[in-house]
Parts: structure tokens; C-alpha cells; sequence
């Protein structure tokens, strides 16, 4: 596949996981979950999505990855809804351990406020 195509696709299950998460699920251990990085297999089938917990929040990781594989279905149904894929990748979650994840998160968090229209 397209290394373009696949990193398209990346970008774009990125964005509409993280506004899922962000403005639609009401789960409660959800709530401090930051996407912090996609990647889509080259086939289209599987997507590692890398999370991140927002500083300052009380959501333990394993609680948070708990949360995510019980919502995966739901998930799943979304973004194939959302991007009309041929074949919705199936996800898979790992808290993301790299250095800089915290400054990450708030870089990310500002993006999504900004694109929703909160700043």
C-alpha cells in the first residue's frame, strides 16, 4: 500500500478517535485519554494507537486501556461510519512510554480545543 494512503489514513483515525473520546464517550475512566499517535499497518488491518493520560487527571493506565478495549467495538463502528473505509483497521491500544508524551498531550489537547472552537 501507498505509504502516503497509509499515513493519511493514520492522521485521520487519529483525529476522529481522539474526538470521540474527547466530546462523545461518557466513560468516566475515559476521560483523562489523550491519542497521541496512530499507525495503520500498510494492509489496512490493524492500528496501533498509541494514548496518553492528560496530566493532572486520576485515571490509572490500566484502568484507561480497560476502558478502551471494552469500547473497541463501538470504535470501530464509528470510524468505519466516519471514513468509509473498505476495511475498518482493527485497534489496538498501548499506553504511549515515550519522553515527551506529557508535552504531547498538551499540544494536543490545545488542537483539539482550537479545532472545536473553544479558544
Amino acid at each position: 500500500m501507498d505509504a502516503h494512503r497509509t499515513g493519511r489514513v493514520s492522521e485521520a483515525v487519529r483525529i476522529e478517535l481522539a474526538e470521540i473520546l474527547g466530546f462523545e464517550m461518557a466513560d468516566p475512566r475515559l476521560s483523562d485519554v489523550v491519542i497521541t499517535d496512530v499507525n495503520v499497518s500498510s494492509d489496512m488491518r490493524h492500528a496501533h494507537v498509541k494514548v496518553g493520560l492528560a496530566p493532572g487527571g486520576d485515571t490509572k493506565p490500566g484502568k484507561a486501556l480497560q476502558a478502551l478495549e471494552h469500547a473497541t467495538n463501538y470504535l470501530r463502528h464509528e470510524l468505519s461510519t466516519r471514513l468509509g473505509l473498505r476495511h475498518t483497521p482493527e485497534l489496538h491500544f498501548a499506553i504511549d512510554e515515550h519522553p515527551e508524551a506529557p508535552e504531547r498531550i498538551e499540544v494536543l489537547l490545545k488542537r483539539a480545543k482550537k479545532t472545536q472552537g473553544h479558544e
